[in-house]
């Protein structure tokens, strides 16, 4: 009679836990993964990049087209859900909008890119919503879960409150890279990473693991914005002192552009007094011949 009564208290809690299976209490693990890809993305179904990308040619002050890459839809559990990258990406924009030769960010939602793969489709998002370039943020979070010895004590329903028999392990790389559809070259990338553990009773675990996942993320993309900053320090160095592959040229107020070498607008008026008054002085001269 013990004996019976024993096994019924055992099952009862077990169906009242109602995350254990029978047989698995120790060494038990899950996996998850959520991710989106730059190279997929850009090179769709196998295509191979080009051979020789041109120059890339910058019209400055830049309109920014930001936007996070489709996900994979791996593991929905831990999918990054569209109020946290609105969040993300909105964080990126005040970040960088200050930049003096960035003239707006103009984030988009991901759904947009969804039809538009590959440089072709980049292309017509950047007609459509009339963006020089496209920063487009990727990310990768990988997530591990695993039961220990202490898990064995949720044959209890204490047990299954108190110990903390579950450990999560979660790494995230959040990516972000400029390119310019046009020329079909990247510009400029940076990424941060981030690696976190934590250990749960069975109660709090799917909770638990649901926040480490979030600020593994917060946490990567705030690195790969470090790091991007010190990137676009360093690329705004090589532009002035000519190393940069590329060629930067400012817009004025009607659109057009001006290269290398080319006179800037205080320039122009400049020219365009001095050649005033120097006609107004030859007619003077004439008139006084006269």
């Amino acid at each position: 009679m013990k004996l019976k009564a024993l096994l019924f208290a055992a099952s009862s809690s077990l169906m009242l836990c109602g995350c254990v299976q029978l047989g698995c209490f120790s060494g038990c693990s899950t996996h998850g993964h959520n991710s989106s890809s730059l190279v997929e993305f850009l090179y769709p179904h196998g295509s191979p990049p080009p051979e020789q990308n041109t120059i890339p040619q910058l019209r400055v002050p830049l309109r920014v087209g930001l936007a996070f890459l489709p996900a994979h839809q791996m593991d929905t559990s831990g999918a990054l859900d569209a109020a946290h990258q609105q969040e993300l990406l909105e964080r990126i924009r005040q970040r960088f909008l200050s930049r003096q030769f960035v003239a707006d960010i103009v984030i988009l939602p991901d759904y947009y890119l969804s039809g538009h793969q590959g440089f072709e489709g980049l292309a017509g998002l950047q007609r459509l919503y009339n963006v020089d370039v496209m920063a487009l943020v990727s990310y990768d979070q990988v997530t591990h879960q695993d039961s220990n010895n202490w898990s064995l004590g949720y044959l209890t329903i204490v047990g299954a409150y108190v110990l903390k028999g579950d450990r999560h392990d979660v790494s995230t790389l959040v990516d972000l890279a400029v390119v310019d559809p046009a020329s079909r070259s990247l510009v400029l990338r940076a990424g941060g990473t981030d690696t976190r553990h934590g250990n749960t009773t069975l109660i709090d675990s799917q909770r638990d693991t649901r926040e480490a996942t979030r600020e593994s993320y917060d946490a990567a993309a705030e690195r790969m914005i470090q790091h991007f900053d010190a990137a676009l320090a360093t690329f705004e160095a090589d532009v002035r002192s000519g190393k940069a592959p590329v060629r930067v040229v400012r817009k004025n107020d009607a659109g057009h552009s001006f290269g290398g070498g080319a006179l800037d607008w205080p320039t122009l008026l400049a020219l365009l007094m001095m050649v005033t008054l120097h006609s107004i002085v030859r007619r003077r001269a004439v008139a006084e011949k006269g």
